[in-house]
C-alpha cells in the first residue's frame, strides 16, 4: 500500500480481512497526523488479551512494528470500557486509534467463562453490550478530534456453524454498520489496497 493518504485526516472506520492491510493504514493516518504539527498526538487504543502464547507473540510483535512504523503513537490497553478510553484521550490535537472493534465486541460477547454462564447471565452479558456499545458511538460522535476505528469483516464467508458463534457475526455486522454510520469515512481493505465505501460530504 502506498503512503499516499486523504486529507485532511477525519474520523475513519477501517473494515478489512485478515492481514489486508487495515492495521497499517491506521498507522499511517496516525504517522500523518502527527506530522502535521508538533502539537499534535496519536494514541492507540488496543483492546487485545493475551489468552495464550501464541497470542502474547503477537501482540508483542504488533507493539514492535509500531514502535518502529510510528515511534510517536503511543499505547493505552483497555479491552472492555472503550468508550471511556476514548471519552478520556480524545483531544482536538489528538488523533486516537482503535484496533479493533471485533477484539473489543469478543471481550464483552464470548469472555472466558461465558460457556458456564446460565441463560439470565447470558442475557444480563448482552444488556451490558448493548448499553456499552451505545456509549461508544456517542463517544465517537462527540470526540472533538479525529478517530481511527479499526474492526474485521468477517460476513463475506460461508455461515459459521453453531449459534453462538453465528450470533457473534450478527452482532460484528450490527456495530460494523451502526459505525459506519457515525464516521465520516469508511474503507475496506482488501491485499493492501483501500476501497473507499463512504467519503465526507
Amino acid at each position: 500500500m502506498t503512503s499516499a493518504l486523504p486529507l485532511p485526516i477525519t474520523t475513519e472506520l477501517i473494515l478489512g480481512g485478515q492481514k489486508s492491510g487495515k492495521s497499517r493504514r491506521a498507522e499511517l493516518l496516525a504517522r500523518d497526523w502527527l506530522a502535521q504539527s508538533a502539537d499534535h498526538r496519536a494514541v492507540l487504543i488496543a483492546t487485545g488479551q493475551a489468552w495464550d502464547d501464541e497470542m502474547r507473540e503477537r501482540i508483542a510483535r504488533h507493539q514492535r512494528d509500531r514502535a518502529e512504523r510510528v515511534p510517536g503513537l503511543q499505547t493505552v490497553e483497555e479491552p472492555r470500557d472503550v468508550a471511556g478510553a476514548l471519552t478520556q484521550l480524545s483531544t482536538p490535537q489528538t488523533l486516537v486509534v482503535v484496533d479493533c472493534l471485533t477484539l473489543w465486541l469478543t471481550q464483552w460477547t464470548m469472555p472466558l467463562g461465558v460457556e458456564a454462564m446460565n441463560f439470565e447471565q447470558k442475557q444480563a452479558l448482552a444488556r451490558d453490550w448493548k448499553a456499552q456499545a451505545a456509549m461508544f458511538l456517542v463517544a465517537v460522535r462527540k470526540s472533538p478530534g479525529p478517530v481511527v476505528l479499526v474492526g474485521n469483516e468477517i460476513g463475506l464467508g460461508v455461515i459459521p456453524m453453531g449459534r453462538e458463534v453465528r450470533a457473534f457475526v450478527d452482532a460484528l455486522g450490527i456495530l460494523n454498520q451502526q459505525v459506519a454510520q457515525v464516521c465520516p469515512r469508511v474503507t475496506l481493505m482488501a491485499a493492501g489496497l483501500p476501497l473507499t465505501l463512504k467519503e465526507p460530504c
